[in-house]
């Protein structure tokens, strides 16, 4: 009972990690500051460009600032066409995962038995564990892109920075992916334990159940029952022993012939 409130708590604290690294994750799809870069002409002017996955922003120090969303979808990059997939199915699978977690917890008693729970939150685990490798590949590759074209000599159109989304996401799928892990093993533990009892004990019933047919073999019903009788023979003479044949036959006849009553 004392492990079984431990795994509980351990259960809600691995929920509560999941759910706030999820809600980080959905924070950052419509913030502007994926990437920013300042360019400032005289002092008292400075302008701001910042973009995300789904617009271009311009602002300056005046206040004023306008955001233009991509033109055509089809002209896009490849690589914004990924982000924007992964960072989806990161949003999606982690509110699914929410949802299987909620209902298979030990705290709940929503999903029915012990084992019914394990494998349900097992399965949100690993859904967890999925939106948190989609966020972080999603927050990695866009950085790496940034970074990649900040340092290149080369690269002659406008260099980004990297902005607070990014390291926001990352924060949210480091915390997913440490809430599923630590989920997945609390889980996958109480469904191996589970497995153990059940097959130790459909072995103790097969054992039993043989012992019982075992011992049922050498039992014959009382309606299958037969007394034969064998006549006695003595050392007498002919005379003596068909004397006692005809009373040895009336006998076994009987004897025989109880089944009748059933």
């Amino acid at each position: 009972m004392k492990r079984r409130m431990v795994v509980m708590y351990m259960e809600i604290g691995c929920f509560v990690s999941c759910l706030f690294g999820w809600i980080l994750v959905c924070s950052t799809l419509p913030t502007d500051y994926w990437t920013f870069s300042e360019v400032s002409d005289v002092a008292l002017t400075t302008i701001n460009f910042y973009s995300n996955l789904w617009k271009d922003c311009v602002s300056d120090t005046t206040g004023v600032s306008d955001c233009k969303e991509y033109p055509s979808m089809m002209a896009l990059p490849a690589f914004l066409h990924a982000t924007r997939a992964l960072a989806v199915c990161a949003v999606i699978t982690g509110f699914f995962g929410g949802v299987l977690t909620l209902i298979g917890m030990k705290c709940t008693k929503i999903g029915g038995s012990e084992i019914a729970n394990a494998r349900v939150t097992f399965a949100g685990s690993i859904t967890y564990l999925v939106s948190g490798f989609c966020g972080m590949i999603t927050y990695s590759w866009w950085a790496n892109k940034v970074i990649t074209e900040f340092l290149d000599q080369n690269f002659l159109p406008q260099k980004f920075e990297l902005g607070a989304a990014i390291f926001v996401g990352l924060g949210g799928c480091m915390l997913l992916l440490s809430g599923g892990t630590a989920l997945s093993y609390l889980s996958g533990k109480d469904l191996t334990s589970s497995n153990v009892n059940n097959s130790a004990e459909s072995s103790r019933r097969a054992a039993t159940y043989t012992s019982a047919r075992t011992r049922r073999t050498y039992m014959l019903p009382a309606s299958a029952s037969r007394v034969t009788l064998v006549p006695p023979i003595f050392n007498e003479g002919r005379k003596s022993q068909a004397s006692i044949a005809p009373s040895a036959t009336r006998k076994a006849s009987v004897t025989f012939n109880r089944d009748s009553f059933v």
